[in-house]
Order: C-alpha cells, then structure tokens, then sequence
C-alpha cells in the first residue's frame, strides 16, 4: 500500500535538492547590492524582535510603574499581536504593488517613532494605546524582510540565508536583554531607556535601506515595461494589481487556509516559549532580574545557533523533515527546561529548547516564500504570518491564567511562599503546541527550490495565475538543473510544480 503523497513527498526528490553550484561558490557570486539588500532585511527584522521584546523584558518593572497585574500588563503584548495582521495587509500590499524599498522605509520610521512614544508614557491607557498602534507598523516588517532579503540572492544560498534572517528575531531579543542588562539599570530613565534605544535602532535600519536600492526583481519589471513601450498610469497598474489579487485568492484560497494554521502553531511555539520566560524564572524559580536576564541570553545564543543550522540542513534535506527533526528536540529538552531549579540547568534547557524552536522557524522565511504565489511574497507571507499572530496574541495571557490557577510553593528569603507554577503550565503548553505543528508541517505542501523570481510582479496581467514575467528568458544554470535540462522554456517548471504538489494535498 503506497504511502500518502505528503509523506512520500517529506524529502525532496533528487532533482529538486541539487544544484549545479555549491553554496560557497553561489555566495561567492554574489554582489555587493545583494549582500547590503540582505543585511537591511535582516537588520529590520531585528529591530522588530528588539521593539517587541521591550516589553516582555520589562513586565516586572511596567507592573511597578503602572500598579497592574502580569495578566493585565500582557494585555499590551496581545493588543500588539492583535493589530499586527492589519499592518502585514497595508504593507504587504504597498510593498507587492509599489516595490519593497520605501514602504518598509515607511514602515521602520512609523516603528521607531511609536517605540519613542512609548517611551514616553505616564498611564496605563496610554501604553495600551500606543502598543496597539505599534502592532500596526509591527506587522508590515517580517514581510518586506523576507522578501527584500530571499528574492535577490540564487537558488542555492536561500536556506542558509533564511535561517541566518529569521535569526534576526533571536538577535533582536538578545540585543534588548542586553540592554535590559546593562543600560537600565544605569540610567535614571530605566525601563524607558529600552524603549529609546529600540526606537533610535529602527530609525537606523530606515536610513539604511533608505540608501540601498530597489529590488531586482521591481527593476527588472520597470526595464521591460520601458523596452516594451507599454506604459501604464499609476492608476492602471492598481487595477491590474486588485484584479490580479483576486484571481490568486480564487486560485489559491486552499493555501491561503493552509499557511494560516502552519503560522498560527509557529506563532504559538516561539511566544509561548519566549514572552514570559524572564517572568517565569524570576517569580517561579526566585531568579534575579539579571539572573533571568542572562539565562534568557543564552537561551538566544541556542536560538541563533538552531536557525542558521536548521536553514543550511533544509537546502538538503528539504524544509518540512528540517522543521519535523527540530520540533522533536523541543519536546526532547521541555524536562530540561521546566524541572531544574540551578541556574545552570535552567540556563541549559533554555539553550536546547530555543536551539529547536528558533531552528524550526530558521526554515520559515523560505518555506513560505516558495509556498506563496510568486507574485505576492510580501502579501501572502506576512499576512499569514501576521494572521497566526493574532491568532497566537493570547499566548502571554493563557499562560498567566494558567499560573494564576497553577500554584507552586518555593523558598523565598528563607519563608515557604506560594507563586505562579509556570514551569508546568508552559510544559503543558509548548508540549501541545510543538505535536500540533509536526502535524501540520507534514501534511502540508513544499515547494523546495522554487524559483520564485522569475515570476511577474503583482501588478502585471497574469500575475494572479503564477505566471512567469519573461517568457523569452534563458534559465539559469540552477534552473535547468532542477527543471532536468527538457522543460519548455515559456513556462516556469517550478510554477508548475506548485500547482501539483496544492492539487495532491
């Protein structure tokens, strides 16, 4: 009896995960635009990860500023997750139709000056305020991110390349417990001074990119719409974009559903596993602040290190069994990371469990980027990434509900004292989490070397149908390695794979 196809499907087949070139050479072949266009995809989505982890670093001392509960206090952590979904669509959208360089210019300006705001704040409204609108601009970055880092760079260096971006978020984390660490507790604005610091950041990654130039794959659209001597209007181009939007809704809802709930489960495993952590070693283990503040770097150390291995493993052994094996070390380590009481052990778990974690999402950028339409890499990912956000946003309260009900006694200056049992309610959690995403990771599609950037841009007729932009082109070396030498050449043998591997699943 044969296997199920996704199953048969979970290794790419031969001719699909080899290239005529190693990576090395490929990234030797790289110019200087391309790496600078990866580092300002990087860049930003670090300063997200540093914008949105102020405040989980800072629950303790926002509790004491604001005389409010940790449950209200994550309320600021939901209303963010909340509203991201809706910057993901603005953005996502301006970025699919216009190019990618200024609306994530945009985006990184409207972040650093709601991060400064924010900074600001004298009541408890007021920050609930200001982190919602944060939400907004939150959810364009991971996006535009994506696409401006992946889409310029060949074939063979995408998965390393994804790790090492979707690693920016674990930088990001470890930069602002450096902060946290550091410059707090040194100056007299305190927790407010991670808020300034997040805020001056972004505005850096925006002059950054703001000195890049446009992606190749706008460039390359603008050039033969010139050769061409078609020259629509603004206004045109926005119709074509919208009906062609809708034509890839009706062609690919199914998808649509799909990359949602494989989102939604990631979402649920990095900030179940990441928003109350300094919270849970510092009210259920009798951590210090700085205590926790360091266990929580190295935990970041382990996430860094899963994502760039986890993104180099999937250009071989194929992005779903990647995210499979990485998901199976998180619940290997979760008695690790829940029952020890030393600082080591702890310390310990938090490395192995994030080296899973972060390594399982090292291979989310490129996953999603070839499962997506080719044309709305920005639109497609973002939203459903930011959509799984939403869904995801009351992690950081399940799990204060959850301690608020689970009660665990420790010794705290020497009196037996009863806290918030987090250890096993973010044990129970992860656990479920972490089997819900191997299901759905296996059951999903892959597209595995996709050739994405030979794909029309959003705003070109036939864009909605996965059509590719230059049906006179030569294929790369890459291209006719994995098309097997014998493809016809006006169309995109990946394109075509795509749409066989969506109708077996």
């Amino acid at each position: 009896m044969a296997l199920p196809y996704f199953l048969r499907n979970l290794i790419p087949r031969r001719e699909k995960g080899t290239s005529t070139r190693s990576l090395w050479a490929a990234l030797k072949t790289l110019t200087w635009v391309q790496w600078a266009q990866f580092f300002s995809g990087w860049l930003a989505w670090t300063c997200d990860a540093i914008d949105f982890f102020s405040v989980s670093l800072s629950v303790i001392h926002l509790q004491e500023q604001f005389g409010k509960s940790t449950h209200t206090i994550t309320t600021s952590i939901t209303l963010t997750l909340l509203f991201r979904s809706l910057g993901a669509v603005i953005f996502g959208i301006a970025s699919d139709r216009f190019g990618r360089k200024w609306p994530l210019v945009i985006n990184l300006v409207l972040v650093a000056v709601l991060e400064l705001g924010a900074g600001f704040v004298q009541t408890f409204p007021q920050f609930l305020a200001l982190r919602s609108l944060f939400g907004i601009g939150m959810g364009g970055i991971w996006g535009l991110a994506a696409s401006t880092a992946l889409e310029n760079l060949p074939v063979e260096a995408r998965g390393i390349a994804s790790g090492v971006l979707q690693e920016g978020y674990a930088v990001g984390y470890l930069l602002a417990a450096c902060i946290n660490l550091e410059l707090v507790p040194a100056v007299p604005s305190g927790w407010r001074s991670l808020f300034f610091m997040a805020s001056g950041i972004s505005l850096f990654a925006a002059i950054v990119r703001a000195l890049i130039p446009e992606s190749e794959f706008f460039l390359r659209a603008k050039e033969e719409e010139r050769r061409s001597g078609v020259q629509r209007t603004t206004g045109e181009k926005t119709k074509i974009f919208l009906k062609e939007t809708g034509e890839m809704l009706k062609a690919h809802w199914k998808l649509c559903i799909y990359a949602v709930l494989l989102m939604t489960g990631f979402n649920f495993l990095s900030h179940g596993s990441q928003d109350l952590y300094p919270t849970y070693l510092q009210q259920s283990k009798n951590f210090t602040a700085h205590n926790a503040t360091i266990a929580t770097i190295i935990g970041n150390c382990g996430a860094i290190a899963g994502g760039i291995f986890a993104g180099y493993s999937s250009q071989y052994i194929g992005r779903r069994l990647t995210i499979v094996i990485f998901v199976l070390t998180i619940g290997a380590f979760i008695p690790l990371w829940i029952l020890p009481n030393s600082f080591s052990a702890l310390a310990a778990g938090a490395f192995c469990v994030q080296f899973g974690v972060q390594g399982a999402w090292g291979v989310i950028p490129i996953q999603l980027a070839e499962m997506s339409p080719p044309a709305f890499r920005a639109t497609f990912p973002g939203v459903a990434y930011q959509i799984g956000n939403m869904i995801s946003s009351a992690s950081a309260q399940i799990e204060a509900t959850g301690g608020d009900n689970i009660k665990t006694t420790i010794i705290k200056n020497g009196v037996p004292t009863v806290v918030p049992d987090y250890a096993t309610v973010q044990g129970i959690f992860i656990g479920v989490v972490a089997a819900f995403v191997i299901f759905i990771t296996i059951i999903g599609p892959e597209n595995h070397g996709s050739h994405f950037e030979q794909a029309k841009t959003a705003f070109e007729e036939g864009a909605g149908h996965d059509e590719a932009r230059n049906a006179e082109a030569e294929p790369s070396p890459s291209s006719e390695s994995l098309n097997g030498g014998g493809v016809n050449e006006k169309e995109s043998s990946v394109i075509e794979e795509k749409r066989e591997i969506e109708s077996k699943v």
